[in-house]
């Protein structure tokens, strides 16, 4: 699950690149365009779309994720999150458990070190496939972490489709649909404190 949490995050650490020392119309252009995107995802306006993950078909599963500045929200299958920029709740339904912690500790998944990005360790670049645009992300040599990333974008409102993670030898596939940005409020993010009040509560903060 946290690995799943990460990879959705991947989306906001894609979309924040800037551009590398290799300099060509060809990387202007992806960077122009990822630029586009991360405003209208997780800018003022915020964003909301459905997720499918599939871990080497190993791991799969799907839920819904609301983004906005450095706010967000997601529900799947067993869990719930919810963050407004300063805290972070994860609830565990099925354990009726709720985790808090700092919304920027590391400490609330052991895998976020795996999915640091630097912008400078890749080199990237775009290619026109007809109906869409393929963003290709590839590590240089000797960078630990994410190897390679694939964003396919939608040729016409340059949407997210789908984003593929090579992290070591393990390829993560997040299929994407029902994109929408704008429109979303801020209460959203907002933590039901009395829905969840039976349930368990594990404060990581005071740890």
């Amino acid at each position: 699950m946290n690995y799943l949490r990460n990879t959705l995050l991947l989306l906001s650490f894609v979309f924040s690149i800037s551009l590398s020392a290799k300099d060509t119309p060809n990387s202007r252009q992806a960077r122009r365009i990822f630029n586009e995107v991360y405003e209208k995802t997780f800018g003022n306006e915020g964003s909301t779309l459905h997720y499918a993950v599939n871990i080497i078909g190993i791991f799969k599963t799907e839920g819904t994720i609301w983004y906005k500045n450095k706010k967000s929200k997601f529900v799947d299958e067993r869990y719930n999150s919810f963050c407004d920029g300063t805290t972070y709740w994860l609830v565990e339904r099925k354990k009726q458990t709720v985790h808090i912690h700092d919304a920027q500790s590391e400490k609330r998944d052991k895998y976020a070190t795996k999915f640091v990005f630097y912008p400078e360790n890749f080199l990237y670049s775009i290619k026109d496939m007809s109906s869409h645009f393929e963003l290709t992300l590839k590590a240089k040599p000797h960078t630990k972490g994410i190897k390679l990333v694939r964003v396919l974008l939608d040729k016409r409102t340059h949407n997210p489709l789908s984003l593929r993670v090579k992290l070591g030898i393990i390829w993560t596939t997040v299929k994407i649909s029902n994109y929408k940005c704008g429109g979303i409020s801020e209460s959203i993010f907002d933590f039901p404190k009395d829905k969840y009040k039976n349930y368990k509560v594990i404060d990581h903060r005071l740890e």
